[in-house]
């Protein structure tokens, strides 16, 4: 698979949040990308049981769909002391609202609940680019930290109000967005996906 710069690409997606931060990961690369929420295309169930999986299924959903190259993004976060929950289920912690202070606010007490004194958790991007033919390639990124509470910060989206990575002294949520993106589990996995040779200059 390759796109050369001017080429279109669906970010098969309706999160406000994550769409932007691929777009600004994208925007270097001279790649234009639209959103599924702009084209209308339906969500998928995500029905896997890992990230890379659900990533895959909206891809290939949404390539197929569109006719165009879709990327997709499967993430979360996972904390130790509750077994790896939310995990894939983190969005769906936040409801049908999508209200993410309900979520951070049931990770808060069920730590509580547990007694936990470790408060280690991490992100985890599973970033998959499809063909319109079904041709696919997938990729990953972590990043590790600590959760805080309560939520501080306004940037960010998700459950960054409550994230501290490593090295770091504030939230996602309290860094500048350009910080967060040069570390995040986001960059991570599409750093992979840049080293791998997919976007070309020309063709």
């Amino acid at each position: 698979m390759r796109l050369p710069r001017g080429s279109q690409l669906v970010v098969a997606s309706h999160n406000v949040g994550k769409v932007r931060e691929i777009k600004a990961l994208l925007g270097p690369h001279g790649i234009e990308p639209i959103s599924a929420g702009d084209l209308g295309l339906p969500e998928p169930d995500e029905t896997e049981t890992m990230f890379v999986g659900n990533a895959e299924l909206k891809a290939r959903a949404a390539a197929l769909a569109s006719g165009h190259f879709a990327l997709a993004d499967d993430s979360g976060l996972s904390v130790k002391a509750l077994d790896g929950a939310p995990g894939i289920y983190s969005a769906r912690w936040a409801g049908v609202a999508k209200d993410f202070s309900i979520a951070m606010a049931r990770i808060e007490r069920e730590l509580r609940v547990a007694a936990a004194t470790d408060y280690a958790a991490h992100f985890t991007c599973a970033l998959s680019l499809c063909s319109p033919h079904g041709e696919m390639q997938s990729f990953a990124g972590e990043v590790h930290g600590t959760l805080t509470f309560p939520p501080r910060g306004k940037n960010g989206f998700g459950y960054d109000p409550i994230f501290i990575a490593q090295g770091m002294d504030v939230t996602f949520a309290e860094m500048d967005p350009a910080a967060k993106h040069a570390m995040s589990h986001r960059a991570r996995a599409f750093e992979k996906l840049l080293h791998s040779g997919i976007f070309i200059e020309s063709l």
